[in-house]
């Protein structure tokens, strides 16, 4: 009558006296917080392995780990994707304000001052991009450079690489031989690298160009306009980008066909290489070197200009 009790009795002593299961080592422990703070999904997984391998009695509690980082990584994309197609117009900019001096080369050569805006709307399916320059000298109380440029440029993203452009552009440099030149274009842009380091996109498409000319005669032609950009982040305080566009168009009055604008006309290059070195906080020192060259200038105007720029980038 006593042997189910003293079964029992021996049951719950066996229970007491079997050694808990171990908790994973502190090292190890904080070896997966780093990678997890590192916010590096390959350091994680890399480290996770190497942890399952010495620690093969802690693979569940590991795993456990690694998938409570993924569940609240799956949280955020979700919540950031969701802030994206509920924001509105206004909402979710990013831009940089620049200031600085400058120095030409070409049909000037002086010193001066360069001030530029960039402005970024990235939403889930669009993107919109507004940039705006302006580089002012003056040579013994005269003007030697006054140069505009304003570009707005819609994108559709049809996937993560993949997009299509629209662009509008306004010129103004009557040193370079015109008051106005307007261009207008579209077509499609693709990022050929995309890491967090790392961008290379490029874009191509028709374009139609309006010349005014400075001395007052204008002009309208069939272009094709082709870009690239370069952004590589060097390290958390030091940034690379390359930007590129050429624009080709023909001499002729209205529309030509595309054989008709490479063979003949003029071929406009602009392209920008810039080192940025972060300072404080949102502020960043920039170095640029920009080269400008058009084939066929107006009479008496220099192919080539060149501008050294100098200035202090606020990101906002």
């Amino acid at each position: 009558m006593f042997r189910p009790a003293f079964t029992t009795a021996i049951l719950v002593a066996a229970g007491l006296s079997a050694p808990a299961a171990a908790a994973l080592p502190d090292p190890v422990r904080a070896m997966l917080d780093a990678a997890i703070a590192s916010g590096s999904n390959q350091d994680v997984a890399a480290v996770a392995k190497i942890a399952k391998a010495t620690n093969p009695e802690d693979v569940a509690e590991i795993d456990s780990i690694v998938a409570d980082y993924n569940s609240k990584l799956a949280a955020q994309a979700a919540a950031a994707l969701r802030e994206k197609q509920e924001a509105g117009f206004f909402e979710n900019w990013k831009g940089q304000g620049e200031l600085g001096a400058s120095r030409s080369t070409g049909n000037t050569r002086n010193l001066g001052l360069s001030g530029g805006l960039k402005l970024v709307k990235d939403a889930v399916k669009w993107r919109l991009n507004f940039q705006a320059r302006a580089d002012y000298e003056r040579n013994n109380g005269k003007t030697t450079r006054d140069q505009l440029s304003a570009t707005i440029e819609p994108n559709y993203k049809f996937n993560k690489r993949l997009y299509a452009y629209g662009l509008a552009q306004f010129e103004r440099d009557r040193f370079q031989g015109f008051t106005a030149r307007y261009t207008i274009s579209g077509g499609l842009g693709y990022e050929v690298v995309k890491t967090k380091d790392l961008r290379l996109a490029v874009k191509a498409g028709p374009a139609l160009r309006i010349t005014d000319f400075a001395t007052g005669e204008s002009r309208s032609s069939l272009a094709g306009l082709v870009g690239i950009d370069f952004d590589w982040k060097i390290s958390d305080n030091v940034k690379f980008s390359q930007d590129a566009g050429g624009t080709w168009a023909s001499d002729a009055q209205g529309f030509t066909s595309a054989v008709a604008v490479f063979e003949s006309g003029n071929t406009t290059l602009n392209t920008t290489s810039a080192l940025d070195a972060k300072l404080i906080g949102a502020l960043s020192a920039r170095i640029s070197y920009t080269i400008e060259h058009e084939t066929n200038p107006p009479v008496g105007r220099a192919k080539t200009d060149t501008i050294n720029r100098a200035t202090l980038v606020y990101d906002f």
